[in-house]
């Protein structure tokens, strides 16, 4: 079998077998495949698409090119939850500990922040102390003691998945929903989980800003995972604005806290419930959706799910004392408001501007190195629909150096369209896949 040939056949538009793709894959991770041979290939699936069954392979090997997690002996229900990406988007730290406290494993391998997007990984070492490099014998143990870990991917989990990535990076072949589902999926399996809730964003601040895109995106992992025999559902929700108020790390651990005291921004805390209903029911801790709703309002109206986040930083040698004392938390040293230009509605905001411009602060990074300022980011004032006044702020941007201030206020009014006639918001949750 040659790699060169395995890169013909699908520049022609063929169908791979499972045993091409385990050569090519297994191949490329060894170091027996050049890396132009397979920047070719990834191109050529980019162009020409795969099948369901290709897509399934192309999983598997991905899979099984590193260690597989075999959890089965904690002898309950492992479900993980998985999004796309967005702005605000701080769900983990809310899902996780009121999926735990209501007595299903969360096995839970998370990501960093990239452009616009923000990262779980970033926003748990806000905790002062917070540690997420956990080996996977740290991992196991955790979830053992107190039934959910959140870290992140280690070099044994789907090895191929990240030297797959770095090229896709560098042959503009990232936008490829085979490849995208495939890179997700890998590392979900790889946890050692029962069931998956996948939630695929969709909007101006989403990588998939296409409705029929993000449904296409979620079908095909759906279609994995049942390839593989393991349980998935799958949200589209809404990312033309930023979820909740609260956009940066720190800040959005904050939000996280409030809203498992049970006084966080409704939006926010619609999405955290629905997104736990669907694990609580796939872990069956309840017998349908609207009691499942009701035990995510028991986890956080009984102070469950507070306490477990207590267990949560603890374990994972952060200081717990954040969840009373904010403080404790990294702090910008300056604010300021961002003010509208006229009276009106709002009736658009560009998201990934808005995440932009917090990146733009320090909260986010450009490249994988950059150097995150914990405490920066900025607080929405107005969101959809809402009435604002001249002069009345949009947005508050927290930051420590002022050099980007200028920058961020203009992407940040660039970003908001304020006209007469009030819109209606669009639904949170678009449409739910099983």
């Amino acid at each position: 079998m040659r790699a060169v040939d395995i890169i013909e056949k699908k520049r022609d538009g063929k169908e791979l077998s499972p045993a091409e793709i385990n050569f090519i894959v297994h191949g490329f991770t060894r170091g027996e495949v050049a890396d132009y041979q397979m920047s070719a290939l990834l191109m050529a699936i980019f162009l020409r698409g795969m099948s369901h069954q290709e897509i399934i392979a192309l999983t598997h090997e991905m899979l099984h090119s590193g260690i597989v997690m075999d959890l089965s002996h904690l002898n309950r229900p492992r479900i993980d939850k998985h999004s796309t990406g967005g702005v605000g988007d701080k769900t983990s730290l809310v899902i996780a500990p009121v999926v735990a406290a209501a007595g299903i494993s969360v096995p839970m391998i998370s990501g960093r922040a990239l452009g616009h997007s923000g990262g779980t990984l970033d926003k748990l070492e806000a905790i002062p102390g917070f540690r997420v490099n956990l080996s996977l014998a740290e991992y196991r143990r955790t979830l053992d003691q107190i039934g959910v870990a959140l870290i992140g991917q280690t070099a044994e989990i789907a090895p191929a998945d990240k030297q797959l990535y770095a090229l896709r990076d560098v042959t503009a072949t990232v936008p490829c929903q085979p490849l995208m589902a495939a890179s997700i999926m890998s590392k979900k399996m790889a946890e050692g989980i029962t069931g998956l809730v996948l939630d695929v964003k969709t909007g101006s601040g989403a990588f998939m800003q296409q409705e029929a895109d993000a449904i296409a995106l979620a079908k095909i992992m759906l279609g994995i995972a049942a390839g593989l025999h393991t349980d998935a559902v799958a949200l589209v929700t809404d990312m033309n604005q930023p979820l909740g108020v609260a956009i940066g790390n720190a800040l959005e651990v904050m939000e996280a806290f409030d809203t498992l005291k049970g006084k966080g921004p409704q939006d926010f805390n619609t999405l955290c419930r629905e997104l736990s209903a669907e694990m609580l029911l796939m872990g069956r801790a309840a017998e349908n959706i609207e009691r499942a709703r009701a035990l995510y309002d028991e986890m956080i109206s009984s102070g469950q799910a507070v306490d477990k986040m207590r267990q949560i930083i603890e374990t994972q040698h952060g200081n717990p004392q954040v969840l009373d004392d904010y403080q404790l938390l990294p702090q910008a040293q300056n604010q300021t408001a961002v003010l509208a230009q006229q009276t009106g509605y709002v009736q658009m905001i560009n998201t990934a501007a808005i995440g932009q411009a917090s990146m733009l602060l320090g909260a986010g990074r450009l490249r994988l190195d950059t150097q995150i300022d914990f405490g920066v980011g900025v607080m929405m004032n107005a969101k959809l629909g809402d009435k604002v006044d001249q002069g009345a702020p949009l947005l508050t941007l927290h930051f420590n150096a002022a050099s980007q201030v200028e920058e961020a206020s203009a992407i940040i009014n660039a970003a908001y369209q304020i006209g007469e006639a009030r819109l209606e918001p669009p639904a949170l949750i678009k449409t739910v896949l099983r």
